[in-house]
């Protein structure tokens, strides 16, 4: 890529519109002083002093803001949140973000806030180190009126985006905001819309979602395909070319320290490898990166390997920041994003 066609794609940014589908979540850090550190009178155990709290937007929330960062015009978010005071410091954070429609964003009693409760402790001069996480989840199916109340969401929202994301972060089916009529609704919206870019990225792998464009991990390739054992470099780029060609739509996978792999369902297959590490590194957040980053240059007409390069990018940019979900701006990804000149 050179930095014309860069600034081509970067530029088209601000006129996008993107929905995101997904479990959104709260990332609450607590922030531990070490050197408070004392025993406990009563129980006799340790006790750690948290000196600062820091919330902000997890799973599909981490999405939402790499597209604020990217500078995205409109960004609607659907999901829902629970009526107690995580759902209210969620709400908070997302409704602090620029260009964000909380319009589709249901608030109900009948769910938990799903959230990532992250210890860290901090010592002067040192990277966080992150303690055992405590999380909060819903465990029962999603209630059928907040699952209608979400498929509306899609059929409203459906002529009046330019891509949808489909972020499923929960762990167990039909129990967080991408059940099966939301992709249905999802997938009818592609249908009626060809030209629709939708972005499906699930934790529990694709394998019963409709042919969307699928971005996801090698070890997800590998259930998917039904691989009996893990899949070397050349039958990724075979098994994710044979999965593009039979859905029809491209298909992404992320390879760690090895960079990312793309294939459409014309048979191109690209492999963009990964920048080098710049210092010390913490993985968490990149992920979420690359699907933002994808699809919005998707969105934007960027072709398969410029996608990639952008992707990439961006997800160096996020794992040089420690202690913290990261994002990346257009500008950050400039400054690590080599460009032929």
């Amino acid at each position: 890529m050179n930095p014309s066609q860069f600034k081509a794609i970067t530029n088209r940014y601000g006129k996008l519109r993107i929905a995101i589908v997904g479990d959104f979540c709260l990332d609450r850090y607590l922030e531990i002083d070490a050197a408070r550190a004392e025993i406990s009178i009563e129980t006799n155990l340790p006790v750690r002093n948290v000196v600062n709290v820091r919330p902000q937007p997890g799973g599909a929330g981490t999405i939402l803001n790499n597209l604020i960062a990217l500078g995205v015009g409109e960004v609607f978010a659907v999901g829902f949140c629970g009526d107690d005071g995580e759902g209210y410091e969620l709400r908070k954070a997302l409704s602090a973000e620029p260009n964000v429609s909380l319009e589709h964003f249901v608030q109900t009693p009948a769910r938990r806030t799903f959230t990532y409760t992250k210890p860290l402790v901090m010592r002067r001069g040192k990277p966080p180190e992150e303690l055992n996480r405590l999380d909060l989840k819903n465990w029962t199916p999603t209630p059928k009126p907040v699952r209608e109340r979400l498929v509306q969401a899609v059929r409203a929202l459906a002529s009046r985006v330019d891509a949808f994301i489909a972020l499923e972060q929960v762990d167990f089916a039909q129990t967080g905001v991408v059940t099966s009529p939301v992709l249905e609704a999802l997938h009818a919206a592609r249908r009626a819309n060809p030209r629709l870019i939708v972005v499906a990225d699930s934790r529990r792998g694709l394998g019963d979602f409709p042919p969307l464009i699928f971005k996801m991990n090698a070890a997800e390739l590998a259930v998917l395909v039904d691989a009996k054992r893990r899949l070397s470099p050349a039958q990724i780029r075979t098994a994710a070319a044979s999965l593009a060609k039979k859905n029809r739509q491209p298909v992404f996978v992320s390879l760690a320290e090895r960079g990312i792999l793309g294939a459409l369902p014309t048979g191109e297959v690209e492999h963009a490898p990964a920048l080098p590490v710049r210092g010390p590194i913490d993985i968490v957040g990149a992920g979420d990166a690359v699907t933002a980053n994808l699809t919005t240059a998707l969105a934007a007409g960027a072709g398969l390997r410029e996608a990639l390069e952008l992707a990439n990018a961006a997800a160096s940019v996020v794992v040089h920041k420690l202690g913290t979900t990261g994002t990346a701006s257009v500008r950050e990804i400039r400054e690590v994003l080599p460009l032929v000149r």
